[in-house]
């Protein structure tokens, strides 16, 4: 029959049985209070573990309390196994960093999409967070166009490819330019699958220039130029369109991944029966368009310019069409000449008098042509 274990040999027992810490072992422990700054844990051994905040986090301003309670179980690496006070020092932040790490060098090597929160906005870019370990992301790769101002991603999520990584250097550096250039390929392919030369098809705005306006549509951009943005004529491109409008504009060609748009609708062109409108000797009234040296450019119609040349602009002798006329003036003219091909008509407040028949034989018809050339 066996003895009965005395009480100090119970103890000594159960203290043999709890495991020997070394430093650098990754153990789990108990947590079974909790203070402002540190944790106190139970790792199975005769000291108390020692969680400090600093080594729990590295931001300062969690709250402990709060962010851990009596009986959770952390993962922890072990600092020193004993220290003056009999203690064993661990950190939990170190085990999520080496976690981290090799979450982020799998992602590296597979070329993983990660996602994360932008968490600064710096000079050269902006920097996003994996599991407490810092990416930096550059401006050039931040995205597939040049962005100024880089504050609007503070705070959002973000997807990105990890280009570069050396953990001894603690260089990271993600990238998500290629993302979106390869998704911006994709939408660009299903669009040019789907659309072709007279579709009418919806776009929004994306940039405007002296010469036209970027419109997105929905995968690809398409031009639309300065000439094709109405049947008139338009000076300025940024004065009639603003980023951010939402068109419908017809599809005019397709050339590989180019695409050019109009506005000029045929069922808006006010070339239709021209013939019978602008026919020579009717007489019309319109607006001064704009001026040049040589005559008047008469708005006849919307979108139909006709020339006043200066010798038609009076029977008296006009030396510049400035001196009797300016932009926005009425005038009422004769057509004394009309192009179709050309879309040219040519007009003479002159015709509108009676000549004398000395007169009729002095006067020489206009060239419209020449004179058209001449703006050119």
């Amino acid at each position: 029959m066996s003895e009965e274990l005395t009480f100090e040999q119970l103890l000594e027992e159960q203290e043999s049985k709890k495991i020997i810490l070394h430093t650098g072992e990754v153990v789990e422990g108990t947590v079974f209070d909790v203070k402002p700054e540190e944790i106190i844990l139970d790792l199975g051994c005769k000291s108390d573990g020692i969680l400090s905040k600093y080594e729990y986090t590295n931001d300062n301003s969690v709250d402990l309390t709060q962010a851990v309670k009596p009986g959770d179980k952390l993962e922890v690496k072990v600092l020193k196994v004993d220290d003056r006070e009999g203690q064993v020092i661990v950190s939990y932040k170190r085990v999520q960093q080496e976690k981290a790490n090799q979450r982020i060098e799998e992602a590296f090597n597979n070329q993983e999409v990660l996602t994360a929160k932008v968490t600064a906005i710096l000079k050269g870019g902006i920097t996003v967070e994996v599991d407490g370990t810092r990416i930096f992301i550059p401006a050039s790769l931040v995205s597939d166009s040049y962005e100024k101002d880089l504050s609007k991603y503070l705070g959002q999520e973000i997807d990105f490819v990890v280009v570069e990584y050396n953990p001894h250097k603690r260089r990271c550096i993600g990238d998500r330019k290629q993302l979106l250039a390869a998704k911006k390929e994709e939408m660009q392919k299903a669009l040019l699958g789907k659309i072709k030369v007279g579709d009418i098809v919806d776009g929004v705005v994306k940039n405007v220039t002296d010469f036209g306006a970027f419109v997105d549509l929905g995968g690809a951009d398409g031009l639309l130029h300065i000439s094709e943005m109405s049947w008139g004529r338009v000076e300025n491109p940024k004065k009639n369109f603003h980023i951010g409008d939402n068109l419908k504009v017809l599809v005019k060609d397709i050339n590989g991944t180019k695409i050019a748009l109009s506005l000029k609708f045929d069922d808006e062109n006010p070339w239709k029966d021209a013939n019978d409108k602008f026919a020579i000797g009717k007489i019309v009234t319109g607006k001064v368009a704009r001026m040049t040296d040589f005559g008047a450019f008469v708005e006849i119609e919307n979108g139909v310019d006709a020339l006043l040349h200066v010798s038609q602009i009076s029977k008296d002798r006009v030396e510049k069409p400035s001196d009797v006329l300016k932009v926005g003036d009425e005038v009422t003219a004769k057509i004394v000449d009309f192009n179709e091909a050309d879309h040219k008509i040519s007009l003479s407040v002159k015709a509108l008098t009676a000549p004398d028949a000395d007169e009729n034989e002095d006067e020489v018809p206009v060239d419209i042509e020449a004179v058209a050339n001449e703006e050119q």
